[in-house]
């Protein structure tokens, strides 16, 4: 009996180191490192892998830094319909971008677009949706609300559909993208 407590007394504790190094990881941000930290160099992409939890930048160099960031459902499925609270996957481009009174900063993203229409409409002739469904809108990536960071450090999915990042990283890829930068979301 004393060997089985001390085998559940090891595992529970490794269980709550790996939990808490998850934690520390999650809160760093990777960055190419740079002599004289201007940013990225050139045109700017972004790559959002939903599976990894990650905003990924790219520019005319390559990789330029990862984001820990979550999204809507804890599913991780594509979007089928407004409403779901999963994230859109495929290529979109900000449109728009702007200071927002709740979410620090919100990038607008161009969903639905033409790829997001056709999904939508072949899963509602497939019956995979309800007739009446609505496509939805209103997909960006944004902040939290204040004092919210640590959702993000959890791994707590809570938006609508949208990327969520920390307030603090928001305002530094917002520095550095504009209308037409490309996002892709992918699974």
């Amino acid at each position: 009996m004393k060997n089985i407590f001390i085998l559940f007394s090891l595992f529970l504790g490794s269980s709550l180191l790996a939990t808490n190094a998850d934690y520390a990881i999650r809160s760093k941000v990777n960055k190419r490192f740079s002599w004289n930290n201007a940013g990225p160099v050139g045109k700017v992409s972004i790559v959002v892998d939903k599976s990894d939890y990650e905003l990924n930048i790219y520019d005319d160099i390559g990789w330029y830094a990862t984001y820990p960031v979550v999204f809507g459902n804890n599913s991780l499925d594509d979007k089928k319909m407004q409403g779901d609270k999963n994230t859109p996957e495929g290529t979109f481009y900000i449109t728009a971008k702007r200071v927002h009174d709740k979410w620090c900063r919100f990038l607008t993203l161009d969903y639905p677009n033409e790829e997001s229409r056709a999904k939508f409409n072949q899963r509602k002739q497939r019956g995979e949706i309800p007739s009446n469904a609505s496509i939805g809108g209103s997909i960006g990536i944004h902040g939290t609300w204040p004092h919210d960071d640590y959702m993000v450090d959890r791994y707590k999915n809570w938006t609508e559909g949208c990327v969520s990042m920390k307030n603090e990283e928001v305002i530094e890829i917002y520095a550095f993208t504009g209308a037409g930068t490309k996002v892709t979301i992918k699974k």
